[in-house]
């Protein structure tokens, strides 16, 4: 007695499965270029006058409070920009390119609100400012492997500015800060929407 053959499958399933497996191999070899230059922009000027603002304050709580909104007003820019840019593009912030991005970034970001969390209790608020910097940059350059050229570039240059400020006068915190989220998202965002689109 002969073993039943197993039944054949259709040449168009053949097809469709294979057309699925390029495309998934396709978006997963792909960047993620809905970082947002104008949104960065923004940030940028928006952590400007974050740094002016918390300069002027005396009270380490408050110097903190302002700061904590710049982080949910720029978090709020980034993320209604990055949309934007990303439909424009016709991408989705769920691809795989755009959650391995998030993937990366997200975690150096955690490490910066815990460390916050545990040191400015304990009067540990001179070390912020590099830390943010450093942590930012982290999240920046290890996404941006999954992005376009410029994007590590600019990690490394937050965490480079956060290195530094790690060892300078307390007295310049606010300076690293608007320099850093101020300046360098400027610079940045203008060199990614020229280059890149909005």
């Amino acid at each position: 007695m002969l073993p039943a053959r197993p039944k054949p499958v259709p040449i168009q399933q053949h097809a469709i499965d294979n057309l699925r497996y390029i495309r998934e191999t396709m978006e997963r070899a792909s960047s993620f270029t809905a970082v947002p230059g104008y949104g960065g922009m923004a940030m940028g000027v928006t952590a400007v006058l974050a740094g002016a603002l918390a300069h002027m304050q005396a009270d380490a709580t408050r110097w903190l409070t302002v700061w904590l909104v710049e982080a949910l007003v720029a978090i709020g820019i980034g993320a209604y920009c990055m949309q934007r840019k990303a439909l424009a593009g016709g991408q989705s912030v769920t691809s795989a390119p755009a959650r391995k991005f998030l993937l990366s970034f997200v975690p150096p970001l955690f490490a910066g609100a815990v460390l916050t969390v545990a040191l400015f209790p304990a009067g540990h608020t001179a070390l912020l400012p590099g830390l943010w910097l450093l942590l930012y940059g982290t999240g920046v350059l290890t996404a941006g492997a999954f992005s376009v050229p410029v994007v590590p570039v600019m990690g490394a240059s937050f965490a480079g500015l956060g290195a530094v400020c790690l060892f300078a006068p307390p007295a310049w915190n606010d300076y690293f800060l608007a320099a850093g989220f101020g300046v360098l998202h400027v610079i940045y965002g203008w060199v990614i929407a020229r280059r890149y689109g909005g």
